[in-house]
């Protein structure tokens, strides 16, 4: 290995002025925190922000499950025929189309 090779291992020394910018810096952070932000934000901002996490939950816990109950149910029943229809030679009909939804919904609320 030629001497040129092993020099670029090695780290240059440090200067002064380096060390004194490190030493300038101040100890502690001057941003803000999260505490001083909270006594910032006004009463309609919390109440906003308390509204925004219940429509959340709203949504989470009851709109989705019951939404994906629904269509998945939907999904299952035509599923179901169209295999009929392929495997044995049955036309599957829905006579009353408002009843069939209206049975879905009650069948998918049923268990919420």
């Amino acid at each position: 290995m030629s001497l040129a090779n092993s020099e670029s291992f090695i780290e240059p020394p440090a200067s002064s002025s380096d060390a004194d910018d490190i030493d300038s810096l101040p100890s502690e952070s001057t941003g803000s925190t999260v505490d001083d932000d909270d006594e910032h934000i006004s009463d309609a901002d919390r109440e906003w922000r308390e509204s925004l996490q219940q429509l959340e939950l709203l949504l989470t816990m009851i709109l989705v499950p019951y939404v994906g109950k629904y269509f998945g149910r939907k999904c299952a029943y035509w599923g179901w025929a169209k295999f009929m229809e392929w495997k044995y030679p049955v036309e599957v009909i829905v006579t009353s189309p408002k009843a069939f939804k209206g049975a879905g919904m009650v069948e998918a609320a049923a268990s919420l």
